[in-house]
């Protein structure tokens, strides 16, 4: 390089900054100028979401749904003469360890979870006896009080209460494999959204409550009653979950993954009613974490569009987060309506999926199966913070007065396993809950911290990508892990001297080779001793005179 521009007759540094300059101008990776940068770059992206203004403030709550709405169809319903009974455990808690995680709390706190509670923003909540009274009422949001509102201790869809029961379920009983994240953690249940349940334009509500909201036995699955025609007692003994009862439920779900949409067409439940919701229970302040698992999906049109209840979420997410409140959503199914994000670009999505697409307040979880792998039917994204198992879900039986667990439901008139990002976002909830119950002083953006930093990163730059963002939750890491920057009751390790540890001998004896070695130093030794009689007399026969 210092010959080249001297042949130029330049002298040897003016030179080679010559020769760079050149080489910059003509790169294609040259920097341009901050002003260049500035003017050509893009008002935003389909991923990234258009910043709050000063205004922009979530909702008051209106403690009640925003439209009146009244029963389509008859909720979840158990099928009979069936004794289907589910004691294996479930895949996703070898997977995430949570038998070590839950010992780990225990011996720390004195129970698991005992002191937090955990909002579950869903379909309602069925008080199971597994939850052995820890559920409580946050508020009902579909059905108004002269129309059977229960507030939000009754699950029609058959959905909150499996999603519950994944974060604090509780069988107290050794035989019975399941178990609930933080089994000893409180729920609340706000009924936010329903499939059942559709507009009301009449002008007159119904005089009586609708059937199947005053008693009459509900089901287990994730949806409402079978299709006309079909039987729930014809259904196979493999179709249900739970002692004493199996699955009948209708298509609510495909192998595609549940689906659970906010403002979709004939369904109860908005995005307003659900900015509402997060801004009450971050003004009652009793709450530790939030479960959101239903989304709303559309397509991505502009660069920094944003619909007004987006907005109203948004502005909701970042109220409960300034609240001190980790705040957790289901990254969202691939479905009809909502095409998978594989576009080359993956900063335009082809679907934008609320609450997740706030990422910088909410911790957005995808799922996995069962061989690791991302689930198909989980939408991709910038977004995605972290994933979880979703699928061959079992959890608790929705229906009203069971006493077991749930592991199928009935899709196109056939069982199919529980699956579904929905079921992804409470374990993680349920991690978020331990980990603020271990270390009760610490701030929730820096529990989610914690929970990505743990997580078992992707081999991706930066150890995250948009399938499973940072990787699939660690509990035992996020519970013991020492972390830079760790505060309050973390203290950091000190440093240990580690003693060596070497292989034992394999016990053969050194005794051959001592005395291979010393016969072979011996024959050395007779041959330097020979060659040296040897020279001697040599030179005496020559007659050499001595050397002196």
């Amino acid at each position: 390089m210092r010959s080249f521009p001297r042949r130029l007759g330049l002298p040897g540094r003016a030179g080679v900054a010559l020769f760079a300059a050149g080489l910059g101008l003509l790169s294609p990776f040259a920097a341009a100028p901050a002003s260049a940068q500035t003017a050509d770059a893009p008002a935003g992206t389909w991923a990234t979401p258009p910043p709050l203004g000063l205004g922009d403030a979530p909702p008051a709550d209106g403690h009640g749904p925003d439209t009146k709405y009244k029963k389509k169809n008859d909720c979840v319903q158990r099928s009979l003469g069936q004794n289907v009974e589910i004691k294996s455990r479930p895949w996703g808690q070898d997977y995430l360890q949570l038998t070590k995680a839950q010992e780990i709390v225990r011996a720390a706190t004195g129970s698991v979870g005992g002191n937090q509670k955990v909002a579950v923003i869903d379909t309602g909540v069925t008080p199971h006896p597994w939850f052995q009274g820890r559920v409580e009422s946050g508020g009902d949001y579909v059905a108004h009080p002269d129309n059977g509102a229960q507030d939000g201790l009754q699950d029609c869809d058959g959905h909150g209460t499996e999603v519950a029961g994944i974060i604090a379920g509780n069988p107290q009983d050794p035989n019975v494999g399941f178990i609930g994240v933080a089994p000893d953690a409180h729920i609340v249940s706000y009924r936010q959204l329903s499939e059942n349940y559709t507009k009301d334009d009449s002008p007159q509500q119904p005089a009586a409550p609708p059937s199947g909201e005053s008693g009459q036995p509900p089901a287990s699955g994730d949806s409402q009653k079978p299709p006309a025609g079909s039987s729930n007692s014809q259904l196979p003994p493999s179709s249900g979950g739970g002692t004493g009862g199996g699955s009948g439920t209708s298509p609510q779900q495909d192998n595609k993954g549940d689906s659970r949409d906010l403002a979709k067409q004939g369904t109860a439940g908005t995005l307003n009613t659900l900015a509402q919701i997060i801004r009450g229970i971050a003004d009652a302040g009793q709450v530790g974490v939030i479960n959101m698992s239903v989304d709303h999906c559309r397509a991505g049109t502009a660069p920094g569009d944003i619909q007004d209840g987006e907005r109203k979420v948004q502005a909701a997410v970042h109220y409960a987060a300034g609240k001190d409140i980790v705040v957790v959503a289901a990254a969202g199914n691939v479905s009809e309506n909502c095409p998978q994000n594989d576009q080359p670009d993956p900063n335009k999505p082809k679907s934008i999926v609320t609450p997740p697409w706030f990422s910088d307040d909410v911790l957005s979880v995808g799922a996995i199966q069962e061989d690791g792998g991302i689930a198909p039917f989980s939408v991709h994204g910038p977004w995605v913070g972290v994933a979880a198992p979703g699928t061959k879900i079992v959890s608790l039986d929705p229906a009203e007065h069971s006493t077991g667990l749930a592991n199928l439901t009935i899709a196109n008139g056939s069982p199919s396993p529980i699956q579904g990002t929905s079921f992804a976002a409470p374990y993680v909830a349920g991690v978020a809950a331990l980990v603020r119950s271990m270390y009760p002083h610490m701030k929730a953006s820096d529990v989610v911290k914690r929970l990505k930093a743990t997580a078992q990163h992707p081999a991706a730059p930066g150890g995250r990508d948009n399938f499973v963002g940072y990787g699939v939750i660690d509990p035992v890491a996020a519970l013991t892990a020492n972390l830079p920057g760790d505060t309050g009751n973390l203290s950091l390790p000190k440093p240990v001297v580690q003693e060596a540890k070497l292989p034992p001998a394999d016990g053969i004896s050194s005794t051959p080779m001592i005395v291979a070695l010393a016969g072979t130093g011996g024959g050395v030794a007779a041959l330097l001793i020979t060659l040296f009689v040897v020279h001697t007399i040599r030179r005496k026969r020559s007659g050499a005179p001595p050397a002196r």
